[in-house]
């Protein structure tokens, strides 16, 4: 399996394709880097495609947690948003992958927008999917810290159901087209493992990214939300787009929280002409 290490931490990469761009893709708390593979299978064909894997996430290491097999993370190891944005880019810079086409989607996009504004020289254009520059609301920070309570005891198995509702529209849930998908991804969210407890903290108790940030985004920015999405609706999207200059917001009908997944041609076609333009901008 790649492998890369950067930051202290083994972080699991898979690339494809080639040429002289490179697209990054960045997934959301429980996914992992195969969430963007419908999409890898159409950039391939033209760009070099990179998805990875956070830290203490899909195939990437935790090294919050001792060799001994303790279950209790040393939070020194960082799992804030802004040790991920650090980890991307050094991830960015030793495979060589500057400037990069980053896309990434909700907590991938908390990495996004924050590689944007502080290492502007690693990002060409940013596409933000199902996110959002606000902190969680109180209720919800509460809500998750105590069902990261119940997942470091139990794991996340028994709570599946509403971890499926969070990431997937009513849309996909009624779909019998997309069935296969949402078993498959319903499977992989039961599976995973008890260490996930500490990302899901650090998604809810993230800062706010502020106004004077989202300001400093200068790259050509792609926004996409889902008309379906309850975990980040389309306002929290309509509201980041307005302090991104020029950034363009598409709202993809029957799309959730995971649009890549839902809706994976909508989502590849609006990344398709926001590359096709930076690159006409570029010619010019």
């Amino acid at each position: 399996m790649p492998t890369i290490q950067v930051n202290g931490v083994n972080l699991f990469y898979k690339e494809s394709g080639s040429g002289p761009e490179t697209i990054v893709f960045s997934h959301g708390l429980l996914m992992d880097h195969t969430m963007f593979e419908p999409q890898r299978a159409v950039f391939e064909k033209q760009y070099r495609v990179i998805a990875y894997d956070h830290r203490a996430q899909g195939l990437s290491d935790d090294p919050g947690y001792g060799s001994a097999g303790s279950h209790s993370p040393d939070l020194q190891f960082g799992y804030d948003m802004d040790t991920l944005a650090d980890d991307a880019a050094a991830l960015i810079k030793a495979l060589h992958a500057a400037p990069c086409h980053f896309a990434g989607l909700s907590m991938g996009g908390f990495v996004g927008m924050r590689l944007a504004a502080h290492h502007p020289e690693l990002v060409r254009t940013l596409t933000l999917m199902n996110t959002t520059a606000t902190k969680e609301k109180p209720l919800n920070r509460a809500k998750y810290a105590f069902l990261a309570q119940m997942v470091k005891i139990f794991s996340p198995a028994p709570f599946t159901s509403i971890a499926v509702k969070e990431l997937f529209g009513q849309t996909t849930r009624r779909s019998a087209e997309r069935r296969a998908m949402l078993e498959q991804w319903t499977g992989k969210l039961r599976a995973r493992p008890r260490n996930i407890a500490p990302s899901l903290l650090a998604v809810m108790n993230r800062r706010e990214f502020r106004a004077d940030e989202l300001a400093a985004i200068r790259c050509p920015t792609l926004i996409i939300t889902g008309e379906d999405d309850t975990a980040q609706p389309p306002a929290n999207s309509k509201s980041m787009a307005a302090g991104i200059r020029g950034a363009r917001l598409v709202n993809i009908p029957g799309a959730g929280h995971s649009s890549c997944l839902e809706t994976p041609d909508a989502v590849t076609a609006a990344m398709q002409e926001l590359l096709h333009s930076a690159k006409s901008v570029a010619a010019h």
